[in-house]
């Protein structure tokens, strides 16, 4: 329609079009910026609302170490087209799920979980999630380190946030099948509980809603350089942490079991990956990230 004739002209559907595929291009396409920002919301949440035991220096050291060492190995390998946007997401993740009752513990984790990306290696890919090793190590061997599970609730506003953000984050990692996978296997694990002890499904609905299980999933079991190439073996690999997690928390009533069953089960995708070998995932390299090398 013309606007000389008085009424505002409207885009037709191949203007529309072409708009909607320039604002999704615009968007950035590495997931690490994607759990930048939503990680960098949700611990900004939490300590403005949640109240989370976390000091500010705690926080800072814990980027200071984590970056610094990534800066550190990526010149002593002398490693081109790698940048610190793991290294921050690490960071946040441990600042997110680890506390510690002195300033020490955090850059010591954080130093060590991102040296393990360079140091604990098969066929060039990482063995382990670098906050998954980090916050077990954590809980292992250092003193007045501890995982507060029950920091966020069972907000079901909270909960809808996890699962529309995370789901953007899975889906830009191409890994949505690991944490659709390991939802469900945990959904069924906790409802035949449910039913062999005789409780009403709410009992299970309310534990499905808890943000720490929607974090580990969404953030955690899904991070692709540690899960296997293949999604035969990524589904596979997300029941069977489903499964020692249950495990681990309701037949040995052990704490802290999603974190523990992710650890234990992680030294068999380097197995998975050879035996049923896939695409290799490799993160899209921003401009900053491949002018520093």
């Amino acid at each position: 329609m013309s606007a000389a004739g008085g009424r505002v002209a409207v885009p037709g559907k191949p203007a529309l079009a072409a708009i909607g595929s320039r604002v999704v291009a615009a968007l950035p396409r590495d997931a690490r910026v994607w759990q930048i920002l939503f990680l960098g919301s949700l611990l900004s949440v939490g300590v403005l609302v949640r109240d989370f035991a976390l000091q500010p220096a705690q926080m800072a050291l814990t980027f200071v170490a984590g970056i610094g060492m990534q800066i550190a190995c990526t010149r002593m390998l002398s490693l081109r087209h790698v940048g610190v946007l793991s290294a921050v997401v690490t960071c946040f993740g441990l600042s997110i799920l680890l506390r510690a009752d002195s300033l020490w513990v955090h850059p010591l984790v954080a130093a060590a979980a991102i040296a393990s990306k360079f140091c604990l290696r098969v066929r060039g890919k990482h063995v382990y999630n670098p906050a998954n090793l980090g916050v077990v190590l954590a809980l292992c061997l250092l003193p007045g380190a501890w995982i507060s599970a029950g920091q966020w609730g069972n907000d079901l506003v909270l909960a809808g946030w996890f699962l529309v953000l995370g789901g953007i984050v899975t889906q830009r990692a191409r890994r949505y099948d690991v944490s659709l996978a390991f939802i469900a296997a945990w959904a069924l694990l906790l409802a035949g509980r449910a039913l062999w002890l005789g409780h009403p499904l709410s009992v299970p609905v309310h534990q499905l809603s808890g943000g720490a299980l929607l974090l580990f999933s969404f953030f955690m079991i899904s991070d692709p350089m540690t899960t296997p190439d293949r999604r035969g073996p990524r589904i596979a690999f997300a029941v069977l942490v489903a499964v020692l997690a249950f495990v681990w928390q309701f037949v040995l009533f052990r704490p802290n079991a999603l974190v523990i069953a992710l650890f234990a089960a992680t030294p068999l995708v380097p197995l998975l990956d050879r035996w049923l070998p896939g695409e290799r995932f490799a993160w899209q390299p921003g401009p900053r990230e491949a002018v520093r090398g």
